[in-house]
């Protein structure tokens, strides 16, 4: 899910930092998705305030609970790593990240003073794609979390679980199209999805898992 945030890249503009744990669809049950919670935070980013892939990031104990702050790789408080930056999206499910990312940071300028920075806001101008630094990884293939992606398992209501937990009503995804007709073979439950703009797939292609 996405949160807000800034990262500062010179005296006149402040870039506001938003990330997002436990990353999701950004859509409802119906659309085949979970939905998402968001929460502000400001951060800066040394020099020019870009991202790059690489680059590591934490939380930022100034903005609590949900605020993420760019650092050293090897401090401490670094919690992942960039797998790509991406431009911002404005319409929900319109960012994909690569396989593997656990959470989704977008990075947003905004012009001026704020007193308030914990309310983030600001024009969305980047996607950071993170990959937690320890070993819990919900965004692999079957894991349950991250965007939904081949490999994965959900419900019959379209909803992403665990595959190592899914029940007997649970299907393994076996591509992500925009048409039923293009599902590969071995599908047998084409779940056509709600109209979403921006998502780049209408149908997931599943089989019982």
């Amino acid at each position: 899910m996405f949160q807000h945030g800034s990262s500062r890249s010179a005296a006149a503009r402040r870039a506001g930092l938003v990330a997002a744990l436990g990353l999701g669809l950004a859509l409802t049950a119906a659309c085949g998705g979970k939905d998402t919670g968001s929460g502000s935070s400001s951060s800066s980013k040394g020099g020019s305030g870009s991202w790059q892939a690489g680059d590591c990031g934490g939380p930022d104990p100034k903005q609590a609970p949900d605020g993420y702050r760019a650092m050293g790789c090897d401090e401490s408080g670094a919690t992942f790593k960039a797998l790509e930056v991406t431009s911002a999206g404005f319409l929900p499910g319109s960012v994909q990240c690569p396989a593997g990312t656990d959470l989704m940071i977008r990075v947003s300028v905004s012009y001026g003073s704020s007193k308030d920075k914990s309310k983030g806001g600001g024009i969305p101008t980047h996607t950071v794609c993170g990959r937690n630094l320890s070993g819990d990884h919900p965004g692999d293939a079957g894991a349950g979390g991250g965007q939904l992606v081949k490999g994965d398992c959900v419900s019959s209501s379209a909803q992403e679980v665990a595959c190592a937990s899914a029940g007997r009503d649970a299907f393994k995804v076996l591509d992500l199209v925009k048409e039923k007709e293009q599902c590969p073979a071995g599908t047998s439950e084409p779940m056509e999805l709600t109209l979403s703009i921006g998502r780049p797939y209408d149908v997931i292609c599943a089989a019982p898992v």
